[in-house]
């Protein structure tokens, strides 16, 4: 925990975590979504033809206007914003319908992760596999106490079962409500 980073009130206090968020947030592009979706069309195939409403759910928001109206916008200069999410992702605009309204990406290259990401591969093995040492678990014994509530139970569920009279032949025994509407001589007409 540490003194709230923005103010610097030691009264309020934040998990590093959090704190590392305020002073460093992440800053994400409005065209990722697009860009993530392009990496993983990439291991299917080589050309994806995409509608402009597909891509408005993609991002999350509706394309600015000259997207809609400019074919200039699609361009693969990789100082726009959008255009860099497709080229980081190894992809290019290849074909723009404004009238269908649908663009083709064709994919030129696997995308590439960030060097800092990368982590360095080990070519040699030091140490042979040693499996992890499981250790196997006895069946657990109820308890005596619960033992005997349980006996109790099967008991009293016994006694319920013989205490009911039991009738010889098709007679049933009248229902709750009929004996206490009607008196034993007399059923209604």
């Amino acid at each position: 925990m540490t003194p709230d980073v923005a103010t610097g009130d030691p009264t309020k206090m934040l998990c590093l975590n959090c704190a590392r968020r305020i002073v460093s947030p992440r800053t994400v592009s409005k065209y990722d979504g697009l860009g993530g979706y392009l990496k993983f069309r990439a291991s299917f195939t080589n050309t994806v033809k995409l509608g402009f409403a597909r891509i408005d759910g993609i991002i999350g928001d509706n394309l600015p206007m000259e997207a809609y109206k400019i074919e200039k916008w699609w361009a693969n200069v990789p100082t726009n914003v959008h255009a860099k999410a497709w080229l980081d992702a190894g992809w290019e605009a290849k074909e723009v319908n404004l009238k269908e309204g649908h663009v083709v990406f064709k994919k030129v290259r696997d995308a590439q992760t960030p060097s800092s990401r990368r982590r360095p591969r080990r070519n040699q093995i030091t140490k042979p596999f040693t499996p992890v040492h499981v250790r196997i678990s006895k069946p657990k014994t109820p308890s005596k106490t619960k033992v005997s509530k349980l006996y109790a139970r099967i008991r009293n569920l016994e006694r319920q079962r013989t205490s009911i009279p039991t009738y010889r032949g098709n007679l049933k025994p009248k229902p709750k409500h009929e004996k206490r509407l009607f008196k034993p001589d007399e059923k209604p007409h």
